[in-house]
């Protein structure tokens, strides 16, 4: 089944919320400063998909919503897909979508930042012909300002 693209909705935050939640925990535990873990909770994913439907694309196949991804300028901040679509090519829709935003937004290269442990995220970018530009600390913003989070910085001409 073919996953469509469309501009998130206030009523798709539920299910963005529930699908960062469980991807960012299946990326990032273990592999992120615990500091960061502590304020990951399960609500502060409803709490930041809600504030963020404007920057939010999503896959939709049939009539639920499979994956999402979150591009602000020339970042691509986040790609998540559900466990029910993963290996579905859902990832590589949101991804080629978000591509085609960053070159909308008048830049010619794209980026996003990969948690160094998460290996079967950094495998599915380099498939996708990102580049691994190299270590960095990603400024995680937390409430009191940000968190530096060990990541590699994957880039790719658009």
């Amino acid at each position: 089944m073919t996953a469509a693209i469309r501009p998130a909705e206030a009523t798709d935050k539920d299910a963005v919320a529930a699908i960062w939640y469980d991807g960012w925990r299946d990326g990032h535990l273990g592999h992120v400063p615990e500091e960061l873990v502590a304020v990951r909770t399960e609500e502060s994913f409803w709490v930041r998909a809600g504030e963020r439907v404007g920057d939010t694309t999503v896959a939709v196949v049939g009539d639920e919503v499979a994956g999402f991804v979150m591009v602000v300028g020339d970042e691509v901040e986040q790609v998540y897909v559900s466990r029910d679509h993963r290996g579905s090519g859902v990832a590589g829709v949101l991804l080629g979508e978000a591509e085609r935003q960053v070159k909308g937004n008048g830049y010619g290269e794209a980026w996003l930042a990969v948690a160094t442990g998460n290996a079967r995220a950094r495998r599915f970018y380099e498939r996708s012909g990102w580049t691994d530009g190299g270590a960095f600390d990603y400024p995680a913003s937390v409430a009191d300002g940000t968190l530096p989070v060990p990541c590699h910085r994957y880039q790719k001409p658009v």
